[in-house]
């Protein structure tokens, strides 16, 4: 049995109107918790109904009883629980999780340093080896959550709870919209569907003027109307001063770089085709 199936058991909770959320700080109120997490309107009323430790990443397992029944594909996969907190992740019915005690033992091994990478013997050596460890780190399975939905963006700032930050939700729809297989439709619907307030008004009026629009031109839309008014150039220097910080991943940097290169090349910093060697420059720089 799942951790959630175990512990509804246990509290006497019904299994398909529960949720665990998951690293949550040890400090935070129960208070918090069912405001943060009864942001999610689908979820209906939220109530706490037991806390747990997780020693692996030193804060709470919190089990919610929700007064709507959980559907995962309608809500988001994680919660903003403060200005520049952690997420938390919410994990519902159709999670299947194992419990600690029969989950099985990985081990992982440690990433490479950017200094390995740029160590090869080519420049091409060096764009193979980070785009392979890109397509590792952000590159979904093939019908992953973020194919199946976007998460909730309503141009509202600072973002709501349980709602995306702009540059977080662009890059969800870009890749969705590029790596997805389904219709031009579909995506359309798709990108309109996560949309709430100011941002699904200004959709509306793509859509009334081209009923016929293309899925980048809502999202072009939304970066217009939404996005911080930074020139191409501004942007470019941004990358060029970019560096990884003290103790960041490898994996995490990278995903940093990858997200404002595309951004620069998105907005005219760069042309498509410069793309691999500003990023070889940026390896080869360290």
């Amino acid at each position: 049995m799942s951790l959630l199936q175990n512990w509804c058991k246990g509290e006497g909770v019904d299994l398909n109107h529960s949720i665990v959320v998951k690293r949550v700080p040890i400090d935070t109120t129960v208070e918090h918790i069912e405001e943060t997490v009864g942001a999610i309107k689908a979820l209906g009323r939220v109530k706490v109904k037991g806390r747990m430790f997780d020693p692996d990443s030193h804060s709470l397992m919190v089990l919610c009883e929700c007064s709507e029944r959980v559907n995962t594909k309608t809500i988001p996969l994680d919660v903003p629980a403060g200005e520049g907190g952690e997420l938390w992740t919410l994990h519902g019915p159709s999670e299947g999780e194992e419990t600690p005690a029969s989950a099985p033992r990985t081990t992982t091994e440690p990433e490479p340093e950017l200094s390995d990478l740029a160590g090869g013997n080519s420049a091409e050596s060096n764009i193979r080896a980070v785009g392979d460890l890109l397509a590792k780190t952000m590159r979904p399975t093939s019908e992953s959550s973020v194919f199946r939905r976007l998460r909730i963006y309503s141009g509202i700032t600072p973002a709501p709870a349980g709602e995306e930050h702009l540059d977080a939700w662009l890059e969800q729809a870009r890749l969705m919209v590029e790596e997805c297989d389904c219709s031009v439709r579909e995506k359309r619907k798709r990108i309109v569907e996560s949309l709430r307030g100011p941002a699904l008004d200004i959709a509306q009026a793509v859509r009334a003027n081209d009923p016929d629009a293309m899925p980048k031109e809502y999202i072009e839309a939304l970066e217009r109307a939404f996005g911080i008014s930074e020139t191409p150039e501004d942007l470019y220097f941004s990358f060029r001063a970019l560096r990884q910080g003290p103790g960041e991943r490898l994996s995490d940097f990278l995903r940093r770089v990858e997200r404002l290169l595309t951004k620069v090349v998105h907005r005219g910093g760069l042309s498509p085709n410069q793309r691999d060697s500003a990023q070889k420059r940026k390896i080869n720089s360290y």
